[in-house]
């Protein structure tokens, strides 16, 4: 049997309680890129933010969509993925040029959503949810509204690994996929986001191959987030203040999305 091959990155440090690398493998061809965030670290924050303003009031829609690298500039993050699945006004999901999301299209969430303590989604069903609480605690927890405790939240769509064990549903297909996972002690963030749909480059994982990542990366707790062509991780290069984009999106550039996931340095 043949083993496979790995080849990382240098490992990078954004800012203090932040880094980052990547690695590419071979059978099956596999691209991967880790964000490690310190929470213990107090001038970092971690946040969530919606794409552009709600364009119907109380009615259906909540955001309008915006590619991730805009969102982290706006709301000065220094390292962002992509977050929620996510509803868009009349586009049906594709790639490439024929992929129809578009800056300012009107978009809702499928789970809970909070920004700085506002909810501003709710999910029909309890999903899995990253959640920042009010004391600056991060968990991993299920529910469909965000009690008052809960400052940020982000949705997934299922649970990857809980308490330390593998929970991912027996789904074989593999696509890009962005995961959210947490260490032992709660204090270490750890961000994942498999490159994909790319023959011979890059195939993407399972939940079931992503669950075994999260474990090697040391998560007790890990949920997928959204995936496919919204997969994406960006980072603030010091030097110029501008996002680059790490990961390869499947439709050739960032795709606009309803919300992101960032981490902010403040002094």
């Amino acid at each position: 049997m043949l083993l496979a091959r790995a080849e990382f990155s240098t490992t990078n440090q954004v800012f203090p309680g932040i880094i980052y690398y990547s690695e590419t493998r071979t059978n099956p061809p596999t691209r991967l890129w880790v964000a490690e965030i310190d929470l213990t670290q107090p001038h970092l924050h971690v946040r969530v933010a919606p794409g552009g303003p709600d364009p119907d009031g109380p009615g259906k829609w909540q955001a309008t969509l915006m590619p991730p690298t805009q969102i982290a500039a706006r709301e000065h993050f220094d390292l962002v993925v992509n977050g929620d699945f996510f509803d868009a006004r009349n586009i049906k999901d594709a790639e490439g040029k024929s992929s129809g999301y578009r800056t300012g299209q009107w978009a809702s969430v499928i789970g809970s959503a909070v920004t700085d303590g506002k909810i501003w989604s709710v999910s029909k069903e309890a999903r899995p949810c990253l959640v920042v609480h009010t004391n600056q605690t991060v968990t991993i927890d299920t529910l469909a509204t965000p009690p008052p405790d809960d400052w940020e939240v982000i949705g997934g769509n299922t649970l990857l690994i809980k308490d330390g064990v593998d929970v991912a549903p027996p789904v074989q297909t593999r696509h890009p996929r962005t995961a959210a996972g947490l260490d032992a002690t709660g204090t270490k963030l750890i961000l994942l986001v498999v490159d994909g749909r790319k023959p011979g480059i890059a195939v993407g994982m399972s939940y079931e191959e992503l669950a075994r990542e999260m474990l090697q990366l040391g998560c007790r707790q890990a949920l997928n987030l959204d995936g496919g062509g919204s997969s994406l991780m960006a980072t603030r290069d010091p030097k110029t203040g501008e996002m680059k984009i790490l990961s390869h999106p499947t439709d050739g550039h960032e795709r606009a999305v309803a919300d992101v996931l960032g981490i902010s340095e403040t002094n």
